[in-house]
C-alpha cells in the first residue's frame, strides 16, 4: 500500500502581525510588490509613487497599468473598513487628473462599504471603476507567511473587459504597442492564411491576443507573459469565480487524457486567491523586441492553441466543462 502523503494545514496569520505599521511598513509593501495585487485585479499593475498629495492629504500609492496606460491610485489600510477612509478614497479619486481605477485594500469591508463601491460602480461614469480587495495572510507549519489578496468589489463588467474589448482597444504608449500589433496582425495573418476560424477582431497593441472560446467566461489566449516567456492558455473567466473553479476542475478530473490528447505536460493552475483559473502551456526564453524570432512565436502559438482545442474538443468541449 502506498504511502500517504503528509499535508501541511493552512493557517491564517493575522495580517498586523505581518506588516506591523500601515504607511512604515504596508504602504512600502504594496509598492515593491505591485505585480501582488495586478494579479489579483487583472492588471498589468506599476507603481511608482507612494504618498502622492492630494490638497492638504497624501494618497497612499499612485500608479498605472502598464497594459492601457490607465491611472490607478491605491488607498490602503491594516484594519477594517471606516467611512474616514472612504472619504478620503473618493478625495483622492476627485483630485487625481484622469483616475480610472480606484483600488481600497483593507483586510476585511463592512457590508455597507462594499455596498457603497458597488454603487458608486453602477453610477459613476464610463470608463471610473472601483475596487474592493481584501488582503489575508496564511502559512503553513513555520514557513513564511504568505499574501493572499481577494477581489471582494469590482464592476459588473470587469472580468469580461479585462479580457476582451477594454484592453484591445486601448494602447500601451510608445513603441512597444506598434510592436505588439505588428506581431498580432502577423498572427491574424496566419489565421486567414492557414484558413482558422479563431478571430475576427483587429490587431491589438496590448501584450495578449483573446479569441472567444464559445462559452460564457471561457477564452483562449495568447500573450508574451511576464518573465519573458510566451503563454498558450484556456482562461476561465467567468463572473462567478465558483462558476470558474467549477469548469477548472472538471478539466482538472479529466488531466491525464487531457493532456495525452495535447501531446505533453501543461500547467492546470487555479490562480488560488482570484476569481479566475488557468491552463497554459509556456516557452521561454520570449520577446517582442526579438522580432528575428517571430515566425518561431507565430509557429508556436498556432501549435499549441491547435493542440488545446483539440485535447479541449476530446473531452467533451463547452458541454462537458459547462455541466451540460
Amino acid at each position: 500500500m502506498a504511502e500517504l502523503p503528509r499535508l501541511g494545514k493552512l493557517e491564517t496569520v493575522p495580517v498586523t502581525e505581518v506588516w506591523s505599521h500601515e504607511a512604515h511598513v504596508f504602504t512600502p509593501w504594496l509598492l515593491a510588490n505591485a505585480d501582488r495585487l495586478g494579479d489579483a485585479l487583472g492588471m498589468d499593475l506599476e507603481l511608482i509613487v507612494n504618498e502622492h498629495p492630494v490638497g492638504d492629504f497624501y494618497l497612499d500609492l499612485l500608479g498605472h497599468d502598464v497594459s492601457t496606460g490607465e491611472t490607478v491610485i491605491v488607498e490602503n489600510q491594516l484594519q477594517k473598513t471606516d467611512h474616514s477612509h472612504l472619504g478620503q478614497l473618493l478625495t483622492y479619486a476627485a483630485g487625481v487628473d484622469e483616475v480610472s481605477n480606484i483600488v481600497w485594500v483593507s483586510p476585511e469591508f463592512r457590508a455597507e462599504h462594499r455596498a457603497a463601491l458597488d454603487w458608486l460602480n453602477t453610477h459613476t461614469q464610463e470608463g471610473t471603476r472601483f475596487f474592493g480587495v481584501q488582503i489575508s495572510a496564511v502559512r503553513i507549519g513555520a514557513s513564511a507567511p504568505a499574501p493572499l489578496f481577494t477581489v471582494v468589489s469590482q464592476p459588473n463588467d470587469w472580468a469580461k473587459s479585462t479580457k476582451t474589448a477594454a484592453h484591445s482597444q486601448q494602447q500601451i504608449p510608445g513603441a512597444k504597442a506598434a510592436l505588439y500589433q505588428q506581431f498580432w496582425q502577423q498572427l491574424l495573418d496566419r489565421f486567414a492564411a492557414q484558413h482558422l476560424n479563431w478571430s475576427k477582431g483587429k490587431a491589438p497593441t496590448t501584450s495578449h491576443f483573446d479569441m472567444p472560446a464559445g462559452g460564457q467566461g471561457l477564452i483562449w489566449g495568447v500573450s508574451f507573459a511576464k518573465d519573458s516567456r510566451l503563454r498558450s492558455e484556456l482562461y476561465f473567466d467567468h463572473v462567478s469565480a465558483q462558476q470558474n473553479r467549477a469548469m477548472f476542475d472538471r478539466l482538472v478530473a479529466v488531466r491525464e487524457h487531457f493532456e495525452s490528447e495535447f501531446g505533453g505536460p501543461l500547467v492546470f493552475d487555479p490562480l488560488d486567491g482570484r476569481k479566475a483559473c488557468r491552463i497554459e502551456v509556456l516557452m521561454r526564453p520570449a520577446s517582442v523586441d526579438q522580432q528575428e524570432n517571430w515566425p518561431t512565436y507565430l509557429d508556436w502559438m498556432i501549435d499549441t492553441q491547435t493542440r488545446l482545442r483539440r485535447a479541449f474538443a476530446s473531452v467533451g468541449g463547452l458541454t462537458y466543462v459547462m455541466g451540460d
